[in-house]
């Protein structure tokens, strides 16, 4: 499948932009093609069902409209596993890989699509990059395949715990928030195993390779780029903060935590705090959180994690730059300047562009659905919120969704996967002018 996506790519002649986006459109097609083959579903689902899924995986998000575990068979939930690990990882870093494998030679147009896919500013070194990544993510998902076994081949024997554990790895790495059970990871609420290594993966790989590989190779917190120390920090101090404003918001909600003891009720804030950050699982009932919660993981869930990772969203280190680009114009400073580092102008207007596309975007999801679904409005600004950011945590209503509502979350799952934007440049074109107009003032705020 990869590889005929790759052929179809490099003979058209797009701009890299044009060919990523479109990369993922073809994925969606074929992967709801390949779900609706009898083959892969235990009863007769819709062309708009399996298309919703397709593009639910492929764009690593994890709403869903039907059951993953009981409406696919073990076929159609490899194919789900398939798109999300291609998804994930990126169609074109594949294409690479392959061609890498049976010794052709990586042309231009190969690695300035590679550039493309992972947000890359130079050229150079993409190919090593390439195997790298791959190398780093079989690793890392063979890791939480061993660990995960230890919980669930007791439970289910060999070949399904096994299945479980290898499925649940690749889906948490790439942050998809696929689950094989109907109640997601709810029934290991306070299971520490399950909680650790689930939360790990997807933390890790929301962090994103270049950060891991930073690490990897200076370890030393003061000779990290910039980049990974406002990741690490950033990271950090969100998912503590989160945790702890969780707890004490859904403490008293006797429809979450009810009966859960001390140690469960923390389990159960730290990780549903961190898997707002694109990861999609969850151990708590969404749809019975309070408004409160509700709102702050919209919050979460639209900033999202690491840029040139697995996730979502508006991405960590934008949100932090416009933070303190604001607080350097409150205080009348010339320069933002984060670890003694000067920040562009050009990584500020960037940062700006994709905040307001993306909540232009966002509001246009919710003013749709708020017309054409018959659903209370928190409930539908939560869905808008996680299909954008890609994280796949509902509060029930996904399955409800009229056609349109449901055309609207695809749409903003796509986006939200190739970015606002890439989504923005596919319409625009780059126009050089070497014209000055003299300056005049608009009054502002």
């Amino acid at each position: 499948m990869n590889s005929f996506i790759s052929r179809i790519l490099l003979h058209l002649n797009l701009n890299p932009t044009r060919k990523l986006a479109l990369s993922f459109l073809i994925m969606i097609l074929v992967g709801a093609f390949l779900l609706k083959l009898p083959i892969s579903h235990e009863h007769s689902i819709t062309w708009s069902d399996a298309f919703f899924t397709a593009t639910s995986a492929t764009t690593v998000t994890g709403l869903s409209v039907v059951d993953t575990g009981s409406s696919f068979t073990v076929f159609g939930q490899v194919v789900i596993m398939l798109l999300i690990q291609l998804g994930g990882t990126g169609t074109m870093v594949f294409a690479v890989f392959l061609l890498i494998m049976f010794g052709k030679k990586i042309g231009l147009k190969e690695r300035l699509l590679i550039q493309n896919s992972l947000n890359q500013n130079h050229i150079g070194g993409i190919v090593q990059l390439v195997r790298s990544l791959l190398l780093y993510t079989f690793i890392i998902e063979g890791i939480g395949l061993i660990f995960l076994a230890f919980r669930w081949v007791p439970e289910y024997g060999w070949k399904t715990g096994l299945y479980y554990s290898l499925f649940h790895s690749v889906s948490a790495f790439n942050n998809a928030g696929f689950s094989l059970w109907k109640d997601n990871l709810s029934a290991y609420v306070g299971d520490p195993i399950v909680n650790i290594v689930i939360s790990t993966l997807f933390i890790i790989g929301g962090i994103g390779f270049i950060v891991v590989k930073d690490i990897w190779k200076k370890r030393s917190f003061h000779k990290l780029s910039l980049h990974s120390k406002l990741m690490i920090v950033g990271t950090f101090l969100m998912n503590v903060v989160a945790t702890i404003m969780i707890f004490f918001l859904e403490y008293g909600n006797a429809d979450t935590f009810g009966n859960l003891s001390i140690s469960e009720k923390w389990f159960g804030s730290y990780f549903q705090a961190v898997t707002t950050r694109t990861a999609g699982f969850n151990t708590l009932d969404i749809g019975q959180m309070t408004p409160a919660s509700l709102f702050l993981m919209m919050g979460l869930m639209f900033i999202g994690a690491g840029s040139a990772s697995t996730a979502g969203g508006i991405k960590l280190t934008t949100f932090i730059i416009l933070i303190f680009s604001m607080i350097t114009y409150l205080t009348y400073k010339k320069e933002t300047v984060l670890y003694h580092r000067a920040i562009k102008r050009a990584t500020i207007f960037r940062s700006l562009s994709i905040v307001t596309i993306s909540l232009l975007l966002i509001f246009s999801g919710i003013f749709i659905l708020t017309v054409t679904e018959k659903q209370p409005f928190i409930q539908i600004a939560f869905e808008v919120f996680s299909a954008f950011g890609t994280v796949g945590l509902s509060t029930g209503i996904t399955a409800e969704l009229s056609i349109i509502g449901k055309l609207v979350m695809i749409v903003m799952m796509y986006i939200g996967r190739i970015g606002p934007l890439t989504f923005a440049f596919l319409f625009t074109k780059k126009i050089n002018t070497p014209l000055r107009y003299p300056e005049e003032e608009v009054f502002t705020g």
